[in-house]
């Protein structure tokens, strides 16, 4: 038996998750589960993303991900589809989600039978979800589809000069964290040195940790996924700059 994780926008304060939970004890009660979060803002679907993104390569192959975010990307009719991605697989709403995370298309997709329910995530999803933990093969859950909702998933922009990327997340601390890559400044920028300018800010050197710099000043630093991130030590960066998703972020070399 496989492993499955739980990520959803549901929040604490409701019954929801625990409903979620009783749901998964009956169809399966020795599965093992794994709460990812279920703290994605509402609706976010980039959020989600992001944070499914720089967790799921962590867990064993063959892990089956169950999304809940409540944003059917399509309208008054939401469709629901199960994927294969590097191993891994992925049940959730056709709502964009799938090609942030994967940047591109799937390795394998199939749409789920449509169905009328107040929660569909408990209805539609696990019962899928479960059926590829227990060993079901992709194609015993329903047709296989090529289509799938897309929403715009920025790339960087690489010139000889610089670099150009956007916000794709603010974290917790409201840490932002970026789609510039510590390769993509490497090759790009050769050794040279770089000014990495965002809102009002402009930052000379990278550091190995937020705390490295002196309380107030704005620093930047490569994540644990290697995405370059930037912050205020001791202080929201978010609401300070008043940066969000899809804020605009340069890294600028100079001479050679």
């Amino acid at each position: 038996m496989g492993l499955l994780t739980l990520l959803t926008d549901f929040g604490y304060r409701d019954h929801y998750v625990a409903a979620l939970r009783a749901r998964l004890w009956a169809l399966a009660p020795t599965l093992p589960v794994v709460d990812i979060t279920h703290a994605i803002d509402p609706f976010n679907v980039p959020h989600a993303a992001h944070v499914l993104g720089a967790v799921f390569r962590d867990f064993p192959a063959g892990t089956v991900h169950v999304i809940g975010v409540c944003d059917h990307g399509r309208g008054s009719e939401p469709t629901w589809q199960a994927a294969r991605f590097q191993d891994h697989y992925f049940v959730m709403a056709d709502n964009g989600l799938l090609a942030l995370l994967c940047h591109g298309a799937p390795d394998e997709l199939v749409a789920l039978p449509a169905a009328v329910s107040p929660s569909p995530t408990r209805d539609v999803l696990l019962p899928a979800a479960v059926a590829l933990a227990q060993g079901a093969p992709l194609a015993d859950l329903g047709p296989a589809v090529t289509e799938y909702y897309r929403v715009n998933n920025f790339q960087l922009r690489l010139l000889d000069d610089r670099i150009t990327g956007h916000v794709v997340h603010a974290d917790h601390y409201g840490n932002l964290v970026t789609n510039i890559s510590r390769a993509a400044v490497e090759v790009v920028g050769r050794n040279r040195p770089f000014t990495v300018h965002f809102g009002r800010q402009v930052v000379r050197e990278f550091q190995p940790h937020f705390s490295a710099a002196v309380p107030g000043e704005a620093v930047t630093v490569f994540n644990s996924q290697n995405c370059l991130c930037l912050g205020i030590c001791e202080g929201n960066a978010a609401e300070l700059l008043g940066l969000h998703f899809d804020s605009q972020v340069d890294v600028r070399f100079v001479g050679e």
